[in-house]
């Protein structure tokens, strides 16, 4: 008696018809399966980038154990004062950390991108992923979601563990002392990752996407020394601007953008890094903001070119 298994992959090869030639040729990815798979790909092939978050946020959870076991709390308050100092320690504690990992995003996103294209050229595998059914639009676009897309999920995530798990310390460490443990847990811990996420989003994304275009374009360009070629143009930008027009004005436009623009600046009251809390106002302020959308009109145009050299570059 024949058996089945059940387990076996059907075989989809579509049956000669009397003429000799099959009836359906094989089935295409779709473009989005084809991007996905890109991504997946990139995550796989560099690690650091969700790896070094992690370990910049151990560090940082080591260091905050090490120096909260040897801090003692205030819960007292009264007259003028803060009535909760250990809540307000907190919460500059998780702005801290926030701060340190948004540092290292952008550390992992200008590592990533200046080797996106050049590694691949460099170590010649590029005359492999140029074999396989992906479009250098699809390679180059999946490339861009990292600093884009990903990287801005991954930071918020560790950010948001690394929050929880300095209450967690903090609150063992209070309990242990006799405070209140409630001061903590007072803190606005919610609010505090809506303005991380909006602020990631806003400025480390979006803002910042010119910069990410830029960054792949010298990678896709540059034989050797990519960091060096991706500064030295603006620097000469800069220089001759002062010294033939004796203005700043490119530079002055370059420092807006790295500090994040009007997006970044303080809301009122904070004495924290620059970060607005997401509201109706300031989102619909900053969607329809001119600097947004010619950022963004220049990253685009960068991403083409950069597409453009991965299909006439070959390997190194």
């Amino acid at each position: 008696m024949a058996t089945h298994d059940s387990a076996a992959i059907p075989d989809r090869t579509p049956g000669p018809q009397a003429s000799g030639s099959p009836t359906v040729g094989p089935v295409p990815l779709s473009p989005a399966r084809l991007f996905y798979w890109s991504v997946a790909r990139e995550l796989w092939e560099s690690r650091y980038i969700y790896v070094v978050p992690l370990i910049v946020a151990g560090v940082f959870l080591l260091a905050f154990g090490l120096g909260i076991s040897q801090h003692s709390f205030a819960s007292r308050g009264g007259g003028g004062r803060a009535p909760l100092p250990a809540a307000i320690m907190m919460q500059e504690g998780f702005h801290f950390a926030a701060l340190v990992l948004m540092g290292a995003y952008l550390i992992v996103a200008v590592i990533y991108c200046l080797g996106a294209l050049h590694n691949e050229r460099q170590e010649r595998s590029i005359l492999f992923w140029k074999s396989l059914p992906v479009s250098d639009l699809t390679t180059v676009m999946a490339k861009a979601a990292i600093p884009l897309l990903v990287l801005p999920l991954i930071t918020f995530m560790v950010i948001a563990v690394t929050h929880g798990i300095m209450l967690l310390v903090a609150s063992a460490v209070l309990l242990a002392a006799g405070g209140d443990v409630a001061a903590l847990w007072s803190v606005p811990l919610l609010s505090i990752w809506a303005q991380v996420l909006y602020h990631l989003v806003s400025v480390h994304a979006l803002y910042y996407a010119p910069f990410y275009g830029w960054l792949l374009l010298v990678s896709g360009w540059a034989r050797r020394a990519p960091f060096l070629w991706a500064i030295l143009p603006i620097a000469a930008v800069m220089i001759i601007e002062r010294l033939v027009f004796s203005t700043t004005v490119f530079a002055h436009v370059l420092l807006s953008r790295l500090a994040g623009g009007p997006v970044a600046l303080p809301f009122p009251g904070s004495r924290h890094m620059p970060m607005q809390a997401p509201t109706l106002a300031n989102v619909g302020a900053f969607m329809v903001s001119p600097g947004l959308w010619i950022g963004l009109a220049v990253f685009a145009l960068l991403l083409a070119a950069a597409v453009r050299l991965r299909r006439y570059q070959g390997p190194m």
